[in-house]
């Protein structure tokens, strides 16, 4: 465990969920919570912007810190209008880039790592900020350099984009000077921003749930927010103590669940179990033979 990758952990965590049922519904994000009349009794209606829809007793949101989205150009009208087709906020793939002509915009770390890595297969590629001065790790910085001087790339300072040419693609760019105001206009295949990331709950505000600086309040006893039902757990709540931990999380859940279970066996006694002597459970997780 302690040498162990956060991919690694939750690969780890997926093959301990393995042997129960449970449906998986990636890529979609929750849209409404409403409050439902449904076998006589009051549950929640969960909708996500895939127009799926579940009816639940209970609801965990387990959503971190939030949702990213990567920072657009600030003065460009609608820049996902060529989104996918020239204009990208990270890259997916280096293949695509393979004999192109390529602009980064940006200062910090992804902009100056993409640059030394997409530089090696690009026709050409053009790194634009509006300073000489950059946020990355100075390695990297030299190494960017490096290739300036060798005029593998083009360092475009102090420029700043201002418009963004084509129909169905990307073919040009035009860029300001910061100081002098002069503009310039480039052939440009591939566009790529890398501005960072804005933190936003996004639908999340739209619920009702008692929130502090973006985060969601809850009860210390079973993590249950101010709506009956739903419980938030990990970095996305809030109560007097916090720890952002991995660790906290787990803990916040497994007093959630109590409260949850009793919701949905109202008077039942809670099943509790120890997998290192529970043989029921260690069948079901495949630790004995069935």
């Amino acid at each position: 465990m302690a040498f162990q990758t956060a991919q690694e952990h939750v690969d780890a965590l997926l093959l301990q969920i393995k042997p129960f049922d449970y449906d998986l519904y990636l890529n979609q994000r929750v849209e409404t919570i409403e409050e439902v009349d449904h076998a006589k009794d009051i549950y929640w209606k969960v909708t996500t912007n895939e127009n799926n829809s579940f009816i639940s007793k209970n609801i965990f949101i387990a959503a971190g810190a939030g949702s990213f989205e990567a920072r657009r150009p600030p003065n460009i009208e609608n820049p996902d209008k060529f989104l996918n087709i020239g204009v990208n906020y990270a890259v997916r793939s280096k293949d695509k880039y393979k004999n192109k002509d390529i602009f980064i915009f940006g200062g910090g770390d992804s902009a100056l790592d993409w640059t030394v890595e997409l530089a090696k297969n690009a026709k050409s590629l053009s790194l634009v900020h509006r300073r000489d001065a950059f946020r990355g790790a100075p390695h990297t910085e030299e190494l960017m350099r490096e290739l300036v001087k060798d005029k593998k790339i083009n360092l475009l300072t102090p420029f700043v984009i201002e418009d963004i040419h084509g129909e169905e693609k990307v073919n040009e760019v035009s860029l300001k000077n910061f100081d002098t105001k002069e503009i310039v206009t480039h052939k440009a295949d591939e566009l790529i921003f890398l501005f960072g990331l804005n933190k936003k709950l996004g639908p999340i505000l739209d619920w009702e749930l008692e929130l502090n600086n973006k985060k969601i309040n809850v009860n210390t006893e079973s993590f249950e927010t101010s709506k009956e039902g739903i419980f938030a757990v990990g970095d996305i709540n809030d109560y007097p103590g916090k720890l952002d931990l991995i660790l906290s999380g787990f803990h916040e859940t497994t007093l959630a669940v109590q409260k949850a279970y009793k919701r949905i066996h109202p008077g039942e006694r809670v099943p509790f179990g120890y997998t290192t002597s529970n043989s029921k459970l260690q069948k079901k997780l495949g630790v004995l033979d069935k």
